[in-house]
């Protein structure tokens, strides 16, 4: 089991960037590919992106191409999501997940492959 802790969200102008951490407790980090995801209101949560347990892979939706990089650093067990270019269509709440798998090389972009959720962190980018 992983316990998942967010931060690093705020407000921020658009244009700007913030760079989100998830910090992982529990059994070991690198075991979990992982993801990004978020949540504006009164919508569903939605895939960012995806990081493969071995750090090789990638995987991030459309409308974040260019703009976002996911990355891990698997001795600190932290999770990242650097975020450039800031629209208000990214204002959400972020959250990260982990899925336990075997392989090294996957990513999922499905909210029901992940086991495990942190508490999000919001994110609000003001025009």
């Amino acid at each position: 089991q992983v316990h998942l802790v967010e931060s690093g969200g705020g407000l921020v102008q658009a244009g700007g960037s913030l760079r989100l951490s998830c910090a992982a407790y529990g059994r070991t980090f690198s075991s979990y590919a992982m993801g990004w995801f978020r949540q504006a209101p009164g919508k569903e949560r939605e895939f960012v992106a995806a990081l493969s347990r071995s750090g090789g892979n990638t995987d991030y939706t459309d409308s974040v191409k260019g703009r976002f990089t996911v990355s891990r650093d698997n001795a600190k067990n932290t999770l990242y999501l650097q975020m450039n270019g800031l629209k208000p269509e990214d204002t959400a709440v972020y959250y990260c997940a982990a899925k336990e798998t075997v392989y090294l090389t996957r990513t999922s972009v499905n909210t029901y492959d992940y086991g495990y959720w942190g508490q999000g962190t919001q994110v609000t980018v003001s025009a």
